[in-house]
């Protein structure tokens, strides 16, 4: 089991102390991460906490996993290993402008 735990149905308002303090009942939070619109700032209502160890991590996942955060219930699972990504989402051709030679 990893020490990286994937938080998922968090309510926007969290914020990344609000939810290391959640966390800390179980044991001790390495780091925390929520997950923002890189353009708002807005949480995306996820994000990632590493725990110190896999029983702490495993305790987390016990004791929070489907509880209630501010009227939501959160899911708290490991994180699964980032899938790589293709190209930077620009892909393709420059478009091409109008006129030019029909055929």
């Amino acid at each position: 089991m990893g020490r990286k735990l994937y938080v998922g149905n968090l309510p926007y308002s969290v914020t990344e102390s609000t939810l290391t303090e959640k966390f800390a009942a179980s044991g001790t939070v390495e780091s925390c991460k929520l997950i923002t619109d890189r353009d708002t700032g807005q949480s995306k209502g996820f994000g990632f906490v590493e725990m110190s160890t896999d029983s702490e991590a495993h305790a987390a996942i016990d004791a929070l996993n489907g509880t209630d955060f501010d009227g939501r219930p959160m899911k708290v699972n490991e994180a699964k290993p980032q899938e790589k990504r293709s190209g930077g989402g620009r892909g393709g051709y420059g478009g091409g402008g109008g006129g030019g030679n029909r055929w």
